[in-house]
């Protein structure tokens, strides 16, 4: 049988597609630039190294909190006057908090694109922080937790993390802890984003119909170009997955749960997250996938089983659920772990390699077919100084053969090694 290597490399040019172009404002904020001439909008994202992992135990949950009370107004902006030009502008803004980072996003008509860039980095950078949005906001914010608190897949979710990371930010949940919430203030908030949104530790990426977009004079003059650099915090410690088990029932729980977690190469480590991300898609992605064929089309045993990989900077984590009847949940772990053991001591076929790796190409490239994506991914990847040309995912794809990944990725999804929580239905 031929070797996975002997396949020709799947990863082709990015055609069309150039680097973007970086700049350096004021005392260190980078600014991204990427030209797509055929998209109809311009995607305007900022980017900064304020995740929930920055938080104190006593500031927990409020990464997540500022990025609401940001839409509140700041100095110039009136609550709501933001969103009400935006899409008066024809655009549409959103924002997410992550574990390592929070970025807030701009979809904007290339002609109103330079007015929109200048109220979002208004918005971003100067917050107005008033109590009494602040008061009303934290309710928002207790809302969405206890919507949290309600949805037991969830639940289960924080719990498995809570279980696999215990000494580590990534085990805490980014909504944060109600006490915590509820002790929160304005000064705190303050200080909390006058320690992490400085210059050196925020990005702007630009993207889509830039050419007429007048972007440069807005520039030359904003918030960003005055921001003032900051003191590098230290690094969090590198992730580690702590091994084993934890059983519990859970209200309206439709089905049976089995969830588990293995630590996989950290987002700086390209070359190892591109051979986790070919074993969680050889595993768990498509109907040939060897966890899906076995578990669900030939012994039927579960209604759905997934392996996905996060991606994060500390280390990443390989999550897997598999949704099942309650009195089956030890027949689902046997034959996983009888298929994980099967592929660690086995080949892999040509034909199966190749589909893993066009499928992992083919996600990479679908990223990059919108301005949000693009400006998601050279924004993120500028955050964490990864100067990385476009392709190198693809480039780093080539590096990896069947017989390497089972000797290097597959130890790693030993179900040993793994942190494991059986959801059962109350």
């Amino acid at each position: 049988m031929p070797l996975a290597r002997d396949i020709a490399p799947a990863a082709a040019p990015l055609q069309g597609i150039g680097e973007p172009r970086r700049q350096q404002l004021g005392q260190g904020a980078t600014v991204l630039s990427l030209e797509l001439e055929e998209a109809p909008l311009v995607c305007i994202e900022f980017w900064c190294r304020a995740g929930s992992r920055f938080e104190s135990e006593a500031e927990s949950g409020l990464a997540h909190f500022l990025e609401h009370m940001v839409f509140k107004g700041s100095r110039r902006l009136a609550a709501g006057e933001f969103d009400r030009r935006i899409e008066a502008l024809g655009g549409s803004s959103n924002a997410a908090t992550g574990f390592d980072d929070v970025h807030y996003h701009l979809l904007i008509p290339p002609a109103a694109a330079a007015e929109g860039l200048a109220l979002l980095l208004d918005l971003v950078l100067e917050p107005r922080l008033e109590a009494a949005a602040f008061d009303l906001e934290r309710q928002v914010v207790l809302e969405e937790l206890a919507q949290s608190e309600d949805q037991p897949d969830e639940v289960a979710l924080q719990h498995l993390l809570s279980l696999a990371c215990p000494d580590h930010a990534y085990g805490r949940p980014i909504l944060g802890r109600r006490e915590a919430l509820l002790a929160h203030t304005p000064e705190e908030m303050a200080d909390f984003h006058g320690r992490l949104y400085g210059a050196n530790r925020c990005v702007l990426a630009l993207t889509g119909a830039l050419a007429d977009a007048g972007l440069d004079a807005v520039l030359e003059s904003c918030a960003l170009s005055r921001l003032a650099a900051l003191p590098e915090l230290p690094d969090s410690a590198p992730l580690r997955v702590e091994p084993g088990e934890l059983r519990l029932t859970l209200p309206r729980l439709e089905s049976a749960r089995l969830l588990m977690a293995w630590a996989m190469p950290a987002a700086c480590d390209l070359d190892g997250v591109m051979g986790a991300d070919l074993a969680t898609s050889l595993l768990a992605e498509g109907r040939r996938s060897r966890l899906v064929d076995r578990l669900r089309e030939q012994l039927r045993i579960v209604e759905s089983v997934d392996l996905d990989l996060h991606v994060m900077e500390s280390g990443s984590l390989a999550l897997l659920e598999a949704i099942c009847e309650p009195d089956e949940l030890p027949a689902v772990r046997r034959e996983i772990g009888a298929v994980l053991h099967n592929l660690t001591a086995g080949a892999i076929g040509p034909a199966e390699w190749q589909r893993c790796r066009h499928l992992v190409a083919n996600g990479y490239r679908f990223s990059l077919e919108s301005p949000a994506g693009m400006a998601g991914l050279i924004g993120s990847q500028a955050l964490w100084q990864r100067r990385l040309p476009l392709a190198a995912p693809l480039q780093a794809l080539d590096g990896w053969a069947g017989e390497r990944l089972v000797e290097e990725i597959m130890p790693r999804l030993d179900p040993a090694r793994a942190a494991v929580l059986e959801a059962l239905p109350a």
